[in-house]
């Protein structure tokens, strides 16, 4: 089964099956950050999951993963001695911390970088698209060009067995504490073309189906103006939309009381969005824990807010 779901500004797609031994498992696509240490520590992060789940940072201009190529100067004959000598190193200095997941996390990524030396180039390579898929994409309007180069890139990882992509923004261009009504449309400009590709490229190359496109972010915004023009963050009630592996088609799920405000009928908790995405990708949420200082760590802690698949979700 494969997964791919897409979060606001994010798009993140899982494959259970067949996964890519020369790509990572989980890739974040980003735009140029002024700040990389922000943008690692707030979305680099895989939480209390062993290092291993942790996310390899592909760039959508320039080289898609930085310092991956062998300098120019370096033959291959002597880049493949170095890395069997550093590989004979790094076992023997993980034997004596067998228990350290980031030793062990840092050495796999060591070894999956030599592998991506070959793969991360053709699997990039968008010169290989036809004009036809391009255009879907919106990589011939400025406006969507960016974010279109990123999902497009997306597709063809999932379809090499990434198992997760997760897509970002520049920035926060959706926090509209000022200019709500220009910016959302600015930013949806940028983003509802290459969406809608994804969904329409994934169905006609029969992955749809074992594909799920999860769309939404944190949080919504106020009804009532912040300020002359802004929206405040709400938490009460906001739409999500997702497509693919295993979700019911064209089906419309809870609704908000009259001012758009409060979550009244059908109310989704992320908890239980947690619950059935993991229900779609085969997996129990209340068998799943991770064991974190000293005790198990579970996405939903069901025995907590009582977490639920919601079936009326599924196809």
């Amino acid at each position: 089964m494969k997964v791919f779901p897409l979060i606001l500004t994010l798009v993140a797609a899982s494959a259970l099956t067949h996964a890519a031994e020369d790509k990572p498992d989980l890739s974040r696509w980003k735009e140029d950050f002024s700040d990389e240490a922000a943008f690692l520590k707030t979305w680099g992060s895989y939480g209390w999951l062993p290092a291993r789940y942790q996310g390899t940072m592909f760039r959508a201009k320039g080289p898609a993963v930085l310092n991956l190529e062998t300098p120019p100067d370096v033959p291959a004959a002597a880049r493949e001695n170095q890395l069997r000598q550093l590989a004979a190193f790094n076992r023997r200095h993980l034997d004596r911390f067998p228990d350290n997941t980031d030793l062990a996390a840092r050495i796999a990524n060591f070894e999956m970088a030599a592998r991506m030396q070959t793969s991360t180039p053709e699997a990039t390579d968008l010169s290989q698209e036809t004009a036809a898929t391009r255009a879907l994409y919106g990589l011939d309007n400025p406006a969507t060009a960016s974010y279109g180069r990123r999902v497009l890139m997306a597709r063809r990882l999932i379809e090499r067995g990434v198992r997760y992509v997760s897509i970002y923004h520049a920035g926060q261009p959706w926090d509209t504490h000022s200019k709500n009504v220009e910016e959302t449309r600015r930013v949806s400009g940028m983003v509802d073309q290459p969406s809608a590709a994804l969904i329409t490229d994934l169905k006609d190359r029969g992955l749809l189906d074992s594909t799920i496109v999860l769309w939404m972010g944190e949080f919504g915004r106020t009804f009532l103006s912040e300020g002359s023009d802004g929206r405040d963050h709400s938490r009460w009630g906001f739409s999500i939309w997702v497509a693919g592996g295993g979700f019911k088609r064209g089906y419309v799920h809870g609704a908000t009381d009259e001012f758009g405000n409060h979550a009244v009928d059908g109310i989704m908790r992320f908890h239980d969005l947690h619950a059935t995405l993991l229900h779609l990708l085969g997996i129990d949420h209340r068998e799943l824990a991770v064991e974190h200082d000293g005790r198990p760590e579970s996405l939903t802690d069901h025995e907590v807010t009582h977490a639920r698949v919601i079936k009326e979700l599924l196809a």
